[in-house]
């Protein structure tokens, strides 16, 4: 099956999750093509027979540039069968409020796309304090404090569960290849 991962990415947690996605899928036996949605210009979706976005929330939208293909590419991607990895803070919380509103960001990002995923994942992404400018890293120490989060203000923190991660591609792909 030839799959393309396309993915948006702020600090750079969703290319990581898009390249593991991508990896596990060669592994796999699968032909990947691992794009950066700000690269795809003249993406043609019908070479694939199956298409991974991923995008990661930041101030409760998602990038630009993944919507902006996304929304040229919604009849196409919906055509095949399709998964949207969602990458948020909020995912690793239990927040119940915190996920009603990271399922209104999905039902705005599905509405500013026009393309409803088939299935979404939502997968854990990470602070990253030396990659944020000054306000970006107070509020994001804030906010940290605020949900009880010990974190080096100086370093990182990784809260993708990556064995989860793997579970759930794994059997989406299973889905789609009983499906074909």
């Amino acid at each position: 099956m030839k799959v393309l991962v396309l993915y948006g990415t702020t600090d750079g947690q969703t290319r990581k999750v898009a390249r593991f996605a991508s990896d596990l899928l060669v592994h796999q036996g699968h032909s990947v093509e691992l794009l950066c949605a700000s690269d795809a210009e003249g993406l043609a979706i019908a070479r694939f027979d199956a298409v991974i976005a991923a995008g990661s929330v930041h101030a409760g939208h998602y990038q630009a540039d993944l919507i902006e293909v996304l929304k040229k590419e919604a009849a196409a991607v919906s055509k095949v069968p399709n998964l949207f990895v969602s990458v948020s803070l909020t995912a690793a919380g239990d927040d119940i409020d915190d996920w009603a509103g990271l399922q209104s960001c999905v039902d705005r990002f599905a509405a500013d796309t026009g393309w409803t995923p088939q299935q979404v994942a939502h997968v854990a992404g990470a602070l990253r304090f030396g990659q944020y400018d000054f306000f970006r890293y107070w509020a994001m120490r804030w906010i940290a404090r605020e949900k009880g989060e010990t974190v080096d203000p100086d370093g990182e923190k990784e809260y993708t569960d990556w064995a989860s991660l793997k579970q759930v591609l794994t059997d989406w792909v299973e889905k789609v290849a009983l499906a074909r």
